[in-house]
């Protein structure tokens, strides 16, 4: 059987028809699905003032993080992908899941307005090399794109 990307997968089962809710749900699955070895996949939304928990698979999480503060409101007050290597050296990490050791955290900004941001923690410290920090902001850019 050919080896399906990232992004095809997300256009058999995301649809400009659904609701952007029923979208990012299959998406956090997918790419749970898809990408080997993470613990947590899911958005964090920006309401104009802090982050608050979105569509996600994993253990149940914090629901609001503000501005700044631990991996996803820094990468969101930045704008910018921040990948953490060892979540144990981030300073004022903010951890939903003991078992995480490594986190990649992508903004989402559509029309140049902050949309949220897609956090991913995996059990393996070093996880997210350069060809994941691509494929998974492409895949962020896909499902964005088309909202």
């Amino acid at each position: 059987m050919a080896q399906i990307s990232v992004n095809e997968y997300l256009g058999l089962y995301l649809d400009k028809n659904y609701q952007t809710l029923t979208n990012q749900a299959n998406f956090v699955a997918i790419i749970k699905e898809m990408v080997p070895n993470l613990n947590w996949v899911g958005f964090y939304l920006y309401d104009g003032k802090e982050l608050y928990l979105g569509p996600f698979q994993g253990k149940a999480a914090v629901q609001t993080i503000p501005m700044g503060e631990g991996v996803c409101g820094t990468s969101a007050e930045k704008r910018q992908t921040l990948v953490v290597d060892d979540v144990h050296a981030f300073a004022g990490h903010i951890a939903c899941d003991d078992a995480s050791n490594s986190e990649i955290v992508i903004p989402i900004i559509k029309n140049n307005n902050l949309i949220g941001v897609l956090d991913i923690d995996s059990p393996i410290k070093n996880r997210f090399d350069q060809e994941t920090v691509k494929i998974l902001e492409k895949a962020v850019d896909f499902l964005f794109d088309f909202l």
